[in-house]
């Protein structure tokens, strides 16, 4: 089982390693590459994530409240905690619509 961190922001990874959270960071995920068991950390597309979910992965996705005042610009860990971010375990799977 391999933990990967799928994100190109350092404020992420410093804030993970502030955390505890020992991670393979990546800049962008090959699905290919994941196994069941592995844990992939991030904040995928949907369509993603059910993928790595389909695989046994496991996904948990990076959330928090981001004010609208730090919007669009990278944040630090510092601030990712002032922020409350968290890691949400998600089960994602797609669902099958016959009517496309």
């Amino acid at each position: 089982m391999t933990t990967y961190f799928v994100t190109r922001h350092q404020g992420a990874l410093d804030w993970a390693q502030g955390q505890g959270i020992n991670a393979v960071p990546l800049a962008h995920l090959d699905p290919a590459a994941i196994r069941a068991g592995d844990i992939v950390i991030g904040t995928l597309p949907v369509h993603l994530a059910a993928e790595i979910c389909a695989k046994g992965a496991h996904y948990r996705h990076l959330t928090m409240d981001i004010p609208a005042n730090a919007r669009g610009r990278e944040l630090t860990a510092d601030e990712m905690i002032r922020f409350d971010a968290s890691l949400r375990p998600y089960q994602i799977k797609e669902l099958r619509d016959d009517t496309t």
